[in-house]
């Protein structure tokens, strides 16, 4: 366990960030070699895999119920000095790892082909949308005790372990990858099948790596049969600050769907750009929502300490060194957007929707680095309910006019991607001022019950920040 709730709150957000955005980035070159390896198979298979892939923002989503609830409530018992609360709260999250990851299994089999019907240009895009899916769904529902594990680390200081066994299984997804797809190697290629494959193969060896570091090496929380009796206060308080963070990634799935649903009469070239588009922005985004997600356990610890002066600053040192990563990949992404998109298909109706979706939406990059900051905070503070309603308020602000907008004669899309850069600033804007309001709320009396005046001699030296 690391002590976050003192030191430079710079050194602890550089410290923690790299091992974090290296997990990241590993995963996201995973799902791009996935795409390049499926492009050999023709238009429609790219299309059907991005599609498809959409489908994991939603399951991502019930991710981040149980990740986020985890770290916000663990973080805080560490920095109250309670350890037995930490143990509970994450015996209790892999208990509800392992329903959450049963659903999965179940709602895949069932809903696969009925989703990809409802997203895609043509029969032959949901078929391989379908195809893939059904194979990757095992990879989805294992990764929801990944995630709990990861998130219980991460909550008391410690990401190296979670990046080492994330970059060992996109290693081993990325060797599987080009054999399962093409058949290197073995003569018998399985195609989008086993692009689904590989990944399910990979997460199974990453929850097996991350079970023996928490069996053999992991002290402060640990595995504890005894403890996995469902307790539903615990069930509450978890999903009480997941559940509106987990809605954030419903909406984004929503919001993902509504640009398939709107680009469907441009053909699977325009979706199919448009993914490779997407997985590239993810990449691009990496470094900063590392940084936010460093900048959470620390907000969390500070607050469980009754440390106000250093979760403000730490809103304040992170929302700078995010503004300043964005800021930088947006002017690469203005002037040299073939750098970053490579040769992931070789049509040219296809790369050419993946760099106008990037060099426009890429404008949202800084305004999307405060929104990750925020929401980080607002993890750490235990109150997610604002992120919902940022979400929410992008969502609606985007999906109707740009609906709208796609009935109208002389439609292009390029309307798109202005919607989007105009709603996501948007976004930022209120994002911004619900912390402002939330720090006036939940900073006037710290949380271990002290006074401010008790506090001060434990905060952080430098003035408090303001947002």
């Amino acid at each position: 366990m690391k002590d976050l709730t003192r030191g430079s709150i710079v050194s602890h957000i550089l410290i923690m960030a790299p091992p974090i955005v290296v997990g990241m980035i590993t995963i996201m070159i995973c799902q791009l070699v996935d795409l390049y390896f499926v492009g050999g198979l023709g238009e429609a298979a790219v299309a059907g895999v991005a599609a498809a892939g959409n489908a994991g923002f939603l399951i991502n989503g019930f991710m981040q119920v149980l990740g986020v609830g985890t770290v916000a409530l663990i973080a805080q018992a560490v920095g109250r000095k309670d350890r037995s609360d930490a143990n509970s709260v994450f015996n209790q999250a892999i208990v509800l790892s392992a329903l959450f990851g049963l659903v999965t299994l179940v709602a895949g089999a069932l809903l696969s082909r009925p989703y990809m019907r409802a997203v895609a240009a043509d029969t032959d895009t949901i078929e391989a949308g379908t195809t893939y899916l059904l194979w990757f769904m095992p990879a989805l529902a294992l990764q929801f005790i990944t995630q709990v594990m990861g998130a219980a680390l991460r909550a008391t200081g410690i990401v190296r372990p979670g990046m080492l066994v994330q970059v060992i299984a996109v290693l081993i997804n990325i060797a599987l990858a080009p054999v399962l797809i093409t058949g290197w190697g073995t003569g018998h290629a399985l195609g989008v099948a086993g692009a689904g494959l590989a990944s399910s193969l990979a997460v199974l060896c990453g929850v097996l790596m991350l079970l023996v570091y928490f069996l053999k090496l992991e002290r402060y929380v640990s595995f504890d049969p005894a403890q996995w009796r469902p307790r539903l206060d615990q069930w509450k308080r978890i999903l009480n600050v997941g559940l509106p963070a987990g809605g954030e990634f419903a909406i984004i799935f929503a919001w993902m769907g509504v640009i398939y649903y709107v680009l469907r009469d441009f053909g699977p070239g325009a979706q199919a750009g448009f993914g490779i588009g997407t997985r590239v922005l993810g990449l691009i985004q990496m470094p900063a929502l590392a940084v936010a997600l460093a900048a959470g356990p620390i907000a969390g610890q500070n607050f469980g300490a009754g440390h106000t002066a250093r979760v403000r600053e730490t809103f304040v040192k992170a929302a700078a060194i995010a503004t300043i990563v964005m800021g930088a990949f947006t002017i690469l992404a203005q002037c040299k957007p073939e750098w970053l998109l490579g040769n992931f298909s070789s049509d040219r109706e296809t790369m050419g929707v993946a760099a106008m979706f990037l060099q426009f939406v890429s404008l949202n990059l800084v305004a999307q680095g405060l929104v990750f900051t925020c929401n980080s905070m607002f993890q750490g503070l235990g109150n997610t309910r604002p992120v919902l309603l940022s979400s929410v308020t992008r969502l609606v602000t985007y999906a109707v006019p740009v609906i709208w907008l796609s009935t109208r004669p002389g439609f292009r899309i390029e309307y798109v991607w202005y919607m989007s850069i105009a709603t996501t600033t948007l976004q930022a804007a209120l994002s911004l001022w619900l912390l402002r309001r939330e720090f006036g709320k939940r900073l006037t009396r710290p949380a271990s019950g002290l006074t401010p005046e008790q506090a001060a001699p434990e905060a952080a030296p430098s003035a408090p920040a303001s947002v």
